[in-house]
């Protein structure tokens, strides 16, 4: 009886100790960490500034938002800004990376279009909000570092008869922190 209560025992903090060791190792690796900081790297290249943030919800999920300021003024000439909110399911055997699937709205304000130019005082730009699909992946290091590719298209759901611009996108070679 004294031999099956001490092995028990011994059981028993062996699997506690086993279980504060992963806890631990989750808390310290930042491959576990909650949040993600992003740049767009493409669109940086071809005149615009994207920064995202992500909030990871588990192992399979996260929700972020980005934003988008274009400084080139071919670009600025098309649109003015979007932000984009988004979740993300995650189908990779690490932990929130790998193949993605991801729903976003994005709030854009974009060009009207205009077949002839009249100076009726009326403003050129139109403000809309759209729904859409995107897929990717990411990888993360162990050190936390992060490269990602997406892409996703949505439709824009109001104002879409008003421009050229009724299916938007939304795509990128992302680099950031994982924390």
């Amino acid at each position: 009886m004294k031999k099956s209560l001490l092995t028990l025992l011994i059981l028993c903090s062996t699997l506690v100790i086993n279980a504060q060791e992963k806890e631990q190792d989750l808390q310290e690796n930042p491959f576990y960490a909650k949040h993600e900081v992003k740049l767009n790297a493409l669109l940086l290249v071809v005149g615009s500034f994207e920064v995202g943030y992500e909030y990871l919800l588990d192992e399979e999920s996260g929700l972020g938002i980005s934003v988008f300021l274009p400084y080139d003024k071919d670009i600025k000439d098309d649109i003015s800004y979007y932000v984009s909110p988004y979740y993300r399911y995650y189908f990779g055997k690490k932990y929130a990376s790998g193949f993605f699937l991801e729903g976003f709205g994005m709030l854009n304000r974009v060009d009207r279009e205009v077949d002839f130019i009249i100076d009726d005082g009326e403003d050129n730009w139109v403000t809309d909000f759209a729904l859409g699909i995107g897929l990717g992946g990411k990888w993360v290091t162990k050190k936390g570092l992060i490269g990602e590719i997406n892409f996703g298209i949505g439709r824009n759901l109001f104002e879409s008869g008003e421009t050229d611009y009724d299916f938007i996108g939304k795509f990128g070679i992302t680099v950031g922190y994982r924390f």
